[in-house]
């Protein structure tokens, strides 16, 4: 998958999004996190996505968490938008105004809680498309989170709608991703949207990965995906094994709170998380960190 800027491969984090403790936006750290990232090698970052609690921020906090992160990024590494809504027109408001900070893409959730048909769903990506020309759009789909499934008949449809250049496939359903990779026009992108079986998804032809465990191990996740990428079984596996840990014990409790709770424990940023999310639960807190310990994070 290509912006008209550069390709979008690899490792790609979906960024949490710091919080001071009166639950403020950080932004002098998420300027930082975006320099940890271009240093240890991310190939790009989803910004404002689930991981970056979305669902919690206002429409000015999105605006401006937008605006930072694409102009502290610089162009050293593409910012992909988080403009997702379960309301076509928010969703196009949100990608016009990524677009116009420069932008170099934007993920697009399938609409969660009203349930659309599967021509609703197709109507409301090609609207977002045709009214953000110049913004490539990455579909998103994550049934456990959104109720409404995105098939694979729609997304063969999506993939002919200029404008419309890839898909976060996040059912972990590897059989599923290979049907999509297998049938979609050759510069149509199938991502991860699952780490524990990102490996497998690029060994069959996938783009990269959308990343929850890339915020606390983007070197190793981007060397993963690299080997991944360029067919080397044994390297991917070897690094895949290694942090096969903390791909699962970030989810003991619902994403980001688990990341948020690893990252404040490495010293990149505060616990803080916006209600109704809460901090990890002190029973959980002794899990993460081994799987900390035991991907060799800390």
């Amino acid at each position: 998958m290509t912006t008209e800027q550069r390709p979008i491969r690899g490792s790609i984090p979906a960024l949490i999004t710091p919080m001071l403790e009166d639950g403020q936006v950080d932004y002098p750290t998420l300027r930082k996190l975006i320099d940890w990232h271009v240093a240890e090698g991310t190939d790009g970052l989803v910004i404002v996505g689930t991981s970056g609690e979305s669902p919690t921020v206002n429409v000015d906090e999105h605006h401006e968490i937008l605006r930072v992160s694409v102009e502290q990024a610089a162009k050293r590494i593409p910012i992909i938008a988080g403009c997702g809504a379960n309301s076509t027109a928010e969703a196009i408001s949100l990608a016009q105004y990524a677009e116009s900070i420069g932008a170099d893409a934007q993920l697009q959730v399938v609409p969660y809680y009203n349930k659309p048909t599967q021509e609703g769903l197709f109507q409301h990506f090609k609207a977002i498309a045709e009214a953000t020309p110049k913004l490539p759009v990455i579909l998103y789909n994550v049934p456990g989170r959104t109720v409404a499934d995105l098939q694979h008949d729609t997304v063969m449809r999506l993939a002919q709608v200029p404008g419309i250049i890839g898909i976060k496939e996040a059912t972990s359903n590897i059989e599923r991703a290979q049907w999509l990779i297998r049938d979609v026009p050759k510069a149509f992108a199938v991502f991860s949207g699952d780490d524990a079986t990102a490996v497998a998804l690029m060994l069959c032809g996938g783009a990269g990965n959308i990343s929850v465990t890339a915020n606390v191990a983007p070197r190793q996740m981007h060397e993963l995906c690299m080997a991944a990428l360029r067919g080397d079984v044994k390297e991917a596996m070897r690094i895949q094994f290694q942090l096969m840990p903390v791909h699962k014990n970030l989810f003991v409790e619902a994403n980001p709170i688990p990341v948020k709770w690893a990252m404040q424990r490495m010293g990149l940023c505060g616990p803080t998380l916006r209600l109704p999310m809460t901090e990890l639960s002190e029973s959980q807190q002794p899990v993460v960190e081994a799987a900390l310990k035991a991907s060799g994070l800390i």
